[in-house]
């Protein structure tokens, strides 16, 4: 039971963890294709003058384009990402996940920026609060207008309109590129135009939504590979218990399958015996499994990981993974019964019968 449930609460928050992470990249990357040049701290970037360049290429639609820096907050420690992007400031949930959000109508001239959980967390803000920001120097009093998911950024980030930010710092430059293709144009002829107006010694990565998600889910399946391993030795500790348990049972009944075996049970019976109480065993450490795996797992979701990484996820249970898990389980029990109490369907009957006069 305890190892059934360990493996079902870890199967529900690692389900739920890379489901979350799934919709949560298909959400925030919208367009067909992206192109990346450094990050925070970083000199790599790209130019206004690039920038244009890129926006004459036949086929593309429309372009957007985002800045990563640094901004502090009044009195904490430490920098904070400062995500500048192109961004329709009335309609914020278009283009982040977000959680919450201000009530109250924004005031005449103020900033408005939206921080990811992690940020709020950290820093204790809540929407509709005025933090004090510094960026490129110059104090700037900004207003929370909502508290959105991010996956990304641990130590928590700030996303605030482009055009706002370089107005406060003067820095115009960008670090990704956003393209959204007309219909019908291809994918690899735009690539190639890209690459063919950017300057040939910028450093950049260029990908498509569908490459990142994949990169996304393959580090997060690397990440929790020793999480699905520590499960798979959790199931052996418990099947191991319950061999360990049937043997002592098996011993100790050793003169009652003996008189069985004086009356005419077969050894096939006696089996058929053991597997039904190995698979009864079996279902009753599976329900409760289930029911405390279930209660542990919500307790991961919605306090330890928002407590520990200060992220929201959905709740997603892998019910045929689990469905497939307690068939299994109840099928190894019922297994190893027979295996452990073949003792009992071996040796003298007459013998085992007399130990018991």
């Amino acid at each position: 039971m305890v190892s059934f449930s360990l493996m079902v609460a870890m199967a529900i928050m690692v389900t739920s963890f890379r489901d979350s992470l799934d919709a949560w990249t298909q959400r925030i990357l919208p367009a067909d294709l992206y192109v990346r040049a450094g990050y925070t701290s970083q000199s790599s970037h790209f130019t206004e003058a690039a920038v244009a360049a890129l926006r004459d290429i036949p086929g593309i639609a429309k372009i957007q384009v985002s800045r990563f820096a640094q901004a502090d907050l009044a009195g904490q420690r430490g920098p904070v990402t400062l995500i500048a992007r192109d961004l329709d400031v009335a309609n914020a949930d278009q283009a982040l996940w977000i959680e919450q959000r201000a009530d109250t109508p924004l005031p005449s001239g103020a900033v408005p920026v939206w921080i990811s959980e992690a940020a709020a967390d950290l820093f204790a803000l809540r929407s509709g609060e005025t933090v004090d920001l510094v960026i490129a120097g110059k104090p700037v009093a900004a207003v929370v207008r909502g508290i959105w998911r991010d996956y990304e950024h641990q130590s928590g980030a700030i996303v605030m309109e482009r055009q706002t930010y370089v107005r406060l710092s003067g820095d115009a430059t960008v670090n990704t590129i956003w393209f959204w293709l007309a219909p019908g144009v291809s994918e690899p002829a735009v690539q190639k135009q890209i690459r063919d107006r950017l300057p040939t010694d910028s450093e950049y990565d260029m990908r498509t939504p569908r490459e990142l998600r994949q990169l996304s889910l393959q580090a997060f399946d690397r990440t929790f590979a020793v999480t699905y391993a520590l499960e798979l030795i959790a199931i052996l500790i418990g099947l191991f218990g319950i061999s360990a348990g049937t043997s002592a049972q098996v011993l100790a009944r050793r003169r009652e399958f003996g008189v069985l075996r004086h009356i005419g049970l077969t050894r096939a019976q006696i089996a058929a015996t053991l597997a039904i109480e190995g698979a009864g065993l079996g279902t009753l450490g599976v329900l409760a499994g289930l029911i405390t795996g279930g209660a542990v797992s919500l307790i991961l979701i919605y306090v330890v990981n928002r407590q520990s990484f200060h992220w929201s996820m959905e709740l997603f249970v892998p019910g045929g993974l689990l469905i497939g898990l307690s068939l299994a389980l109840i099928a190894s029990a019922a297994g190893i019964a027979v295996f452990s109490g073949r003792q009992a369907m071996r040796g003298d009957v007459v013998k085992a019968v007399k130990e018991d006069w």
